[in-house]
């Protein structure tokens, strides 16, 4: 048998991975292997004569992948923040075989009888509401990934499946590699004036790391294109940059225009394959917005706010930049860079002043501080504990009784393997094992943050303190659950509910009591000066407008893809794009594709989903309130955010968790009053 204690390690805490022993070169032979220890167990369960109970069936099926389930988590994870083109390569090969193997089990009429029996006698079973929602996840998953279909229509079922496999993968690496390839190397430091000193030190660095001597260059990981776009003076420069930023995976060889259209078209014929009109009507069946109807209702209130809003900013902005020489119309280069100047005029407040206070360490300090305070959890270094990158630093979440809740694991810096953006994974999540023994959460958070220097430590903007806030919120989620069973716990739940924990987090960072634990500055160990959090605070809605405008925009995009009924709409990715968008944008198109790059929706879990992240800003303000009006730190309410939302999971539905944490529904204008759109509305 192949050795799979690598992926799970019985001598490292937690029965955590080995990550200094896998051999990339095995994943597929491991995969492989799993797949058949897998269904030796699967023909035991299906071919069994004892009668179905929930422990024969369903426990005995969760329980018969979970060699498969460890080399795939391990694998998912380093394609994502340690990838290689081998491993690019072998997710390809991958993707099809798990694809054939779930459906082999999707399929199979025999397993279905039996899961559906138990469906049937579910009243009689004496089940625990876990169980019962367990029981529930297992026979809609089943029936809405083609268990009634005939067996032609199961073929061609598994043929779609298979080829997405593949494909979303691809439009992934695509982006990567797209973004990768470009590189802006100035050799006149005249054309870096307007830059923050910080900006222009990690430039000089990724130049010298590539061999660019006397020069600085900057990419289109967010630290190094976030900065230029927002501060260069030079506007040639900025649009270079611009255009390279809006093109990835567009019009170069790596373009994904081909890919999306696959990915749209097999994803119509999925649905349809299973009794739905489009992929989105079969994606919001299994959502809190439980329709199309409910989510066009919900963005169009917000576009009735946000779009006179951003209109204003539009106007403000060009007054200002006319006012100060600019002349001619505002290019998509050129919003960043003014709004950043109108708002200094209008409230004193450059953000890169508080980057310096910001140190990462301090930073990660203060998110665990702020859990402690909130949630009664503590997140300690541990060593001995294998990681996949140097970067990678380890942690041990405890109650404060000393109760072991699982290990986080963290990476936050740019490099050349791991894709762009933020996000949080699960290595394990909580779940009952073979020995019937609960194996706790392996969770990981995965980042992008402004790289050290030769001279300074690591200094985040506020946005990247938003971030890490963010998907720290996001393995709370993970960590703290008290589900034992894995289809449920944790962050398993609906995805328009499950940014609830990670959004909520956001809303401490404008306040002193939150900042003043941690933002020290970096030199001086001074906490950060009350008048700047007062210019953080009063600037917090400046540009909200067009914030959420453009999310709406966004939002709109992937409903347009995933709301089609026909292949036939999608014979042009650009003017299909620029048609759903058109009336979202108040900027004239200049060129690039937004779509080619939406990796939440063609290579994420986010595909007519998009609109979760507004959904939950809802319930995350009016979530917010709560601690508002009992005190920012109020023990009781924390523990009571814990205990009936982060600790539940996906054990009861959403609206039911939401509710008994606030003692009613969310207020459906707490958005807009949180973020100043209410007069708007």
């Amino acid at each position: 048998m192949t050795d799979f204690t690598v992926y799970a390690n019985s001598t490292l805490p937690l029965n955590a991975p080995d990550f200094s022993k896998i051999d990339e070169g095995d994943y597929i032979a491991h995969v492989k292997t799993a797949i058949d220890i897998a269904r030796a167990r699967i023909d035991a369960i299906r071919n069994s004569n004892e009668k179905p109970t929930f422990e024969n069936t369903i426990t005995a099926m969760d329980n018969a992948d979970r060699e498969l389930d460890q080399v795939l988590s391990v694998f998912y994870t380093l394609l994502s923040a340690e990838s290689t083109d081998a491993m690019q390569a072998m997710a390809q090969e991958i993707g099809p075989i798990t694809s054939e193997f779930s459906n082999d089990i999707g399929l199979d009429p025999k397993i279905f009888a039996r899961i559906d029996d138990l469906w049937t006698r579910r009243d009689d079973l004496n089940l625990t509401n876990d169980e019962m929602m367990v029981l529930e996840k297992s026979w809609i998953g089943f029936v809405r990934n083609g268990a009634k279909l005939n067996d032609a229509d199961k073929e061609k079922l598994r043929e779609i499946d298979a080829e997405l496999s593949k494909l979303s993968p691809k439009f992934s690496d695509n982006s990567r590699q797209s973004a990768n390839a470009f590189e802006m190397v100035i050799t006149d430091e005249a054309d870096l004036a307007g830059l923050p000193d910080n900006a222009k030190t990690a430039a000089k660095e990724t130049a010298e790391a590539k061999g660019h001597e006397g020069a600085w260059c900057f990419t289109l990981e967010f630290p190094s294109y976030i900065p230029f776009i927002t501060y260069a003076d030079n506007r040639e420069l900025r649009e270079k940059i611009w255009r390279g930023f809006s093109s990835r995976g567009f019009g170069d060889e790596f373009d994904n225009q081909d890919t999306i259209q696959k990915i749209v078209s097999l994803r119509i014929q999925r649905a349809q394959l299973l009794g739905y009109d489009t992929h989105a009507d079969y994606v919001l069946e299994r959502r809190m917005a439980s329709d199309f109807d409910t989510v066009d209702t919900f963005l169009t209130k917000l576009e009735n706010a946000a779009k006179p809003a951003a209109e204003h900013d539009l106007k403000m902005i060009t007054q200002h930049a006319h006012d100060n020489g600019f002349e001619g119309d505002l290019k998509p280069w050129d919003m960043s860079y003014w709004s950043e100047k109108l708002k200094v005029a209008e409230y004193d407040f450059d953000e890169e002043k508080l980057r310096p206070y910001f140190p990462l360490q301090n930073v990660i300090d203060g998110a665990f501080k702020h859990a402690e305070k909130l949630f009664g959890v503590t997140c300690t270094p541990v060593t001995g504990i294998p990681v996949y990158h140097d970067d990678v630093t380890t942690y041990e979440v405890k109650d404060l009784d000393g109760t072991m809740r699982g290990l986080l694991y963290a990476d936050f810096h740019p490099r050349a393997g791991k894709r762009q953006g933020a996000w949080q994974g699960t290595i394990r999540d909580r779940c009952t094992n073979h020995d019937n023994q609960v194996e706790l959460p392996l969770v990981n958070i995965v980042m992008n943050f402004t790289k050290p220097t030769k001279d300074t430590p690591s200094l985040l903007s506020f946005d990247e303190v938003e971030t890490l806030f963010h998907e720290f919120g996001h393995a709370l989620h993970s960590l703290l659950t008290d589900i034992d069973h894995s289809a449920i716990s944790g962050t398993s739940v609906y995805w328009d509910f499950v940014e609830l924990p990670s959004q909520l987090m956001e809303n401490w960072l404008v306040h002193p009591e939150t900042l003043n634990m941690f933002a020290r500055h970096y030199e001086t160990d001074e906490t950060i000066p009350a008048d700047l959090i007062d210019k953080l605070r009063a600037s917090r809605n400046y540009m909200k407008g067009w914030f959420y405008l453009r999310q709406v925009m966004l939002c709109r995009l992937d409903l347009a893809w995933h709301g089609l009924d026909s292949a036939d709409g999608i014979d042009d990715v650009v003017s299909f794009e620029r048609e759903a968008v058109d009336d979202y944008t108040l900027i004239p198109y200049e060129g690039g594709n937004t779509s080619c790059s939406f990796g939440h929706i063609f290579a994420g879990g986010y595909s007519a989903g998009y609109y979760s992240y507004l959904w939950a800003q809802v319930l995350d303000a009016d979530a917010f309130e709560a601690f508002l009006d009992n005190g920012l730190y109020d023990a009781e309410t924390g523990q009571k955010f814990r205990h009936e939302v982060l600790a539940k999971g996906g054990s009861r539905p959403p609206l039911e968790l939401y509710r008994n944490f606030r003692g009613r529904d969310a207020d459906p204008d707490a958005l807009l009053r949180r973020d100043g759109l209410l007069d708007a509305a």
